[in-house]
């Protein structure tokens, strides 16, 4: 990697480094084309349908203010699924050669030949169907590019000079600091036999910080598919200052608190709802929403989409089926509005007991590849901003008596109707008073349900993306919440 860097990472890590990513061009459509034909000539099957995914992923981890990993790895797949008469199965592979591709459709065909009809199978849907339509509540929108050329030309080098900023703050702040930067090129495309071709590529990269102290800890997290977007210094501040002002936490009791959580804090609690907004879950009578589509749930503050075209979300435009996503009104004004749905389920639910209590029932391009057992999901979040927006730190001086969260961990589901979650604060939990920060505190658990907590927002501030450790990324504010209910006090 060169003399400049031996300073932290010492000369054995510095060779470890040294080792330079794979870097060939990645998998394309017109390749990608060429196997689809390659496979659908050796099925006797009714239908095929070909996902094919992979790319590239380096990682560069540290720990002790030193880098100590550097891996790289590109990987490409094939799944393949074959239909007999209302039988389906699915088998995959990475190999490409014409053996290999012979084996997985022998596979996936030996499979579906042997499983029983599914009466809620679909024919493979062709362009026409997968490309969507659009009414009040359900708009199609083109998502931009996600895929940067700066992102996928990453080196271990500049992940390394990044790592060097960020040891240096630490360094800096008389800290010791963790965490990984990483970055990643990506395909997702799907093939079937009628007619139908999806590609998308996509670039990611994501800096990961934790900062410790002797006796606190600080946290920080980003990630997008341009990595001028990241500033790995300001990050590292940032978990600097949340460990040092942190330090020698005081216990304070458990009980209900004004909180401000963080955006990453916000992510991470309220992911565990949107399995729930889902056709097959309500079918399946497993979503907290069953009986209550149409009515107010949350405050009046609360209005969410799911929108794949959002500018600060990533991921593919078109679901496991290659239908195209659309955008969807889940929650307006604290009403739930409908939930997302996969083309088999939208069918079932209109033949469903439920099919006039669920609000708008169509398919919306959510599902998973199939053959699963869940349906679909919605997974591009995006929280309305408010009429006021409010800083953090206007939050904080409105805020007579508080905890400040930076990030929630272990999070797991008590009571699913009322979704009652429990988990715990970590790196970075503060006191509140009389309109300042007042030091860090030791952790809390809490047992809050998500229904109570979001009927309780004071206050937010303007959405942005955020990534945690617990859900997947979304568009979310920063949240001020009433009667928040921390259970207990932690050790550390």
């Amino acid at each position: 990697m060169g003399r400049r860097h031996r300073d932290f990472t010492g000369s054995r890590l510095g060779a470890l480094i040294r080792v330079r990513d794979v870097c060939h061009r990645m998998l394309t459509i017109d390749q990608a084309g060429d196997i689809f034909v390659r496979i659908k000539k050796l099925s006797t099957a009714d239908e095929v349908e070909v996902l094919f995914s992979g790319g590239r992923f380096a990682l560069t981890r540290f720990a002790n203010n030193t880098i100590h990993q550097n891996v790289a790895e590109e990987n490409y797949a094939v799944s393949v699924r074959t239909v007999f008469g209302g039988r389906t199965a699915r088998a995959s592979t990475n190999k490409f050669d014409d053996e290999s591709l012979r084996h997985v459709v022998r596979a996936s065909e030996s499979l579906a030949k042997v499983q029983h009809p599914d009466p809620d199978l679909l024919p493979m849907p062709d362009s026409r169907e997968a490309g969507g339509r659009a009414d009040r509540s359900v708009r199609s929108a083109q998502a931009p590019s996600r895929h940067f050329e700066q992102t996928a030309a990453i080196t271990p080098e500049a992940r390394a000079e990044g790592v060097k900023t960020i040891v240096g703050a630490a360094e800096r702040h008389k800290l010791t600091t963790a965490g990984v930067y990483s970055s990643a090129e990506s395909i997702d495309g799907l093939f079937n036999s009628r007619g139908l071709s999806r590609w998308h590529t996509q670039t990611s990269a994501e800096v990961s910080i934790t900062m410790l102290a002797a006796d606190s800890s600080g946290w920080q997290k980003a990630n997008s598919p341009d990595v001028a977007s990241l500033d790995p210094l300001a990050l590292a501040e940032i978990a600097a200052r949340k460990a040092r002002d942190s330090a020698r936490p005081r216990e304070i009791p458990a009980g209900k608190y004004t909180v401000i959580l963080e955006p990453a804090a916000v992510l991470d609690i309220v992911g565990f709802m949107f399995w729930d907004y889902s056709g097959m879950a309500i079918l399946d009578q497993r979503s907290f929403l069953t009986g209550r589509i149409g009515t107010k749930l949350f405050g009046d503050n609360i209005t969410i989409s799911d929108d794949v075209a959002h500018p600060l979300h990533s991921g593919s435009p078109f679901d496991g089926e290659g239908v195209q996503r659309q955008r969807v009104d889940l929650v307006e004004n604290g009403i739930v509005k409908r939930v997302v749905y996969a083309r088999a389920t939208a069918e079932r639910m209109k033949r469903s007991q439920y099919r006039n209590k669920v609000g708008l029932v169509e398919a919306t391009g959510h599902g998973f590849a199939l053959p699963n057992e869940m349906g679909e999901m919605p997974l591009n979040i995006v929280f309305a901003a408010p009429q006021d927006s409010q800083t953090l730190e206007q939050m904080i001086a409105s805020t007579e008596r508080g905890v400040l969260v930076t990030r929630l961990w272990y999070i797991r589901e008590v009571e699913p109707y009322e979704k009652m979650l429990t988990g715990m604060t970590r790196d970075g939990t503060f006191y509140v008073e009389n309109g300042n920060v007042q030091g860090g505190v030791r952790n809390f658990r809490f047992n809050e349900s998500l229904i109570h907590m979001l009927l309780n927002v004071e206050a937010m501030s303007a959405p942005v993306r955020a990534c945690g450790e617990e859900s997947f990324d979304m568009v979310v504010p920063a949240m001020k919440v009433r009667e928040f209910n921390f259970t207990e006090v932690t050790k550390f």
